[in-house]
Parts: C-alpha cells; structure tokens; sequence
C-alpha cells in the first residue's frame, strides 16, 4: 500500500469513528430529550419542512432547526413518520398530507439520507410539489449505495442502485434544479457519494453521513436557501 493510499485509509477510519460517535450521542440525547417539535413552529420567515434518514427521528436535525428557528424559520416535523421505517412512498404520502393539511406554501425542504429521496418524490408529485419551493439534502443516496443490496432489511435493500423505486426517482430529473445536494469528501454508507445531475452540488472539506449534519458549511448552506 502506498503513503498516499494509506495515509487515505486512515483518514477514512478516523472519521467513520467520528461518525458513529455523532450518531450514537444523538441517539442516546433524542432518548432522553424533553424536546418538542412544536417549540419550533413559531416564526415570520419561510416555513421549512425537515425529513430524517432512516432509524433518525427529528432530532437528528436539531442543530439546522435550531438555527433555522433562532433565523425566524417556523420549522415542520412530520411526526408521522416517526425513524422513517416506512417504504418510500407510503412515507412521502405522509409529507404531502401534511403540507396539505397545513395549507404550506413556498416551503423548504431539509433532509437527510433517505429524507432525500422522499423530499423528491414530494417534489415530484403535482400537488405536493407546487407546494416545495426547493429542498436541501444532505448525504441522500441519490444514486444508491452499493452497501444496499447486502443488507438484511428490505428497508435497506430499496437503496441498491438496481431498486425499481430508486431508478425511477433518478430518471426524473424534472426538480433537480431546486435540489441542493450536501455531501462530505466521504461517506461510509454511500461510496458512490451524492452528487445529483441538474442540482446544485455542494462538498464539504470534511467526511461522514451523520455529523455532516452539524457541519457549519451544512448549516450555512440550509439557512442561505431558506432566506432565498
């Protein structure tokens, strides 16, 4: 192996460790918060509506809604979809609904992992979609991870490149261009990286699928398109 080469490996596992320690303290800090999505709902400036990965409830995105809150930004959470187990579709019907049943308008898109994919299919459908003015979507696997087709869970499995709810989701390129697409140098669930064709690609100088969320260039990035 040469020095370059290892001195990338080791960069790698130093912030795959890095990862898990951020996913495992949100974990752990979600199970015993007394937090409430409500608290954030006030606010004058643009609504702003935030989808989980899967396994993440909400709170994996508090460090943008606090922020996008502290910035005026009434922030939605569907809390419907609980760690967003459910397939796809069924999970973006529960975004229209809300953005329906909230009368929500001019609306910005979070999300995170698979919160991307569902944020487009929202994007994509004719009422829903007339309702999404943008989306910002951090490490989404737009184009499949290919971890995926290994996984014992077919929740897991829909994220192979091959899956026919993922590959129709790629041929629409329709809404890219209202897509900002957030991703780190390095992502150990998705190698492919999540760079979307049309959208606006923004790398972080950093790596990770989970503490990109608290990234400040992540942070910046999200309340720079909800003030747009």
């Amino acid at each position: 192996m040469t020095g370059s080469r290892a001195s990338r490996v080791l960069s790698d596992a130093r912030w795959w460790f890095l990862d898990y320690v951020y996913a495992v303290h949100w974990q752990v800090r979600a199970a015993f918060s007394g937090a409430n999505s409500r608290q954030y709902l006030s606010g004058s400036g643009r609504a702003v509506l935030v989808i989980p990965g899967i396994f993440e409830t909400w709170q994996f995105l508090r460090p943008t809604i606090e922020a996008l809150h502290a910035a005026g930004h009434p922030v939605h959470v569907v809390t419907l979809l609980q760690n967003n187990r459910v397939p796809l579709v069924a999970a973006a019907h529960l975004v229209a609904d809300y953005l329906d049943q909230h009368d929500l308008d001019d609306v910005v898109i979070v999300s995170h992992s698979k919160g991307g994919l569902v944020g487009k299919y929202v994007m994509l459908q004719p009422g829903s979609g007339a309702r999404v003015s943008q989306m910002v979507a951090v490490a989404a696997p737009f184009g499949g991870s290919r971890y995926a087709r290994y996984l014992p869970l077919r929740s897991l499995r829909a994220f192979s490149a091959s899956d026919p709810g993922l590959s129709a989701l790629n041929v629409d390129v329709s809404v890219n261009a209202r897509i900002t697409s957030v991703f780190g140098v390095f992502d150990p669930h998705i190698p492919e990286g999540s760079a979307l064709i049309g959208a606006e690609n923004v790398q972080l100088d950093t790596g990770g699928h989970f503490r990109v969320l608290a990234d400040p260039v992540t942070v910046s990035t999200v309340l720079a398109r909800a003030a747009a």
